[in-house]
């Protein structure tokens, strides 16, 4: 056998290989598939309603319990709104504490989450569309798309499921991932059962006639 035979067999394998591997980890040739979920939580940031602590070592005058108000601020004595919302809560420790230090020496802050009520919106999952319940739930880690559809009660006898999208907040914009329900549910096919992420919404479409679906 000469070289080049050689080289043109030792290509094949190596594309079959990626073929088999590809297959055995679930991914769809050709599909835009989500981010792989972070192992790590994401550190909280304040949104509007949530109850914050504000301690100022030595001031106990300047020491309060507040409510972010609709606008994202808070105000502070000596010092008036304090924009806190999307902000973590030592970086507005941090904000204040440069504020403050206009007015007294070296203040040394400490913000606290008493009562993260943002967090239950933020971190909500929907699906909409052709199943038994349109639902908003709250986030649970390990969540899948099937996971979603069963609470939701399944799908409609009208649901194209085929068609199924997953849009995901991604950075400053939003994504869509296409989803086979049908091959989840019906044939076993586990391809598009992608881990939920917060935030996520499934939308479900309506079979069509256009496209020979009824």
């Amino acid at each position: 056998m000469d070289t080049k035979r050689i080289t043109v067999l030792q290509t094949a394998i190596m594309v079959m290989l990626a073929s088999f591997l590809a297959a055995c980890a679930g991914v769809p040739e050709g599909g835009n598939n989500p981010p792989v979920t972070a192992t790590e939580p994401e550190p909280y940031r304040i949104g509007v309603g949530d109850t914050v602590s504000i301690h100022v070592w030595r001031n106990p005058e300047l020491s309060q319990s507040i409510v972010v108000r609709p606008d994202g601020n808070i105000s502070m004595p000596l010092m008036g709104d304090v924009e806190a919302e999307g902000l973590r809560p030592e970086d507005l420790a941090a904000e204040i504490s440069a504020g403050l230090s206009e007015v007294i020496r070296s203040p040394e802050v400490t913000v606290m989450v008493d009562s993260p009520v943002s967090a239950e919106y933020r971190n909500r999952v929907r699906i909409t569309g052709q199943v038994g319940q349109p639902i908003s739930v709250a986030y649970r880690q390990g969540m899948t798309v099937l996971d979603l559809v069963l609470e939701a009660g399944g799908l409609t006898p009208f649901a194209a499921g085929d068609r199924a999208v997953m849009h995901r907040h991604t950075g400053e914009e939003y994504e869509s991932f296409s989803l086979d329900l049908e091959a989840i549910l019906e044939d076993g096919d586990m391809r598009t059962n992608y881990t939920i992420q917060p935030g996520d919404v499934v939308s479900v479409p309506r079979k069509t006639l256009l496209r020979g679906e009824l």
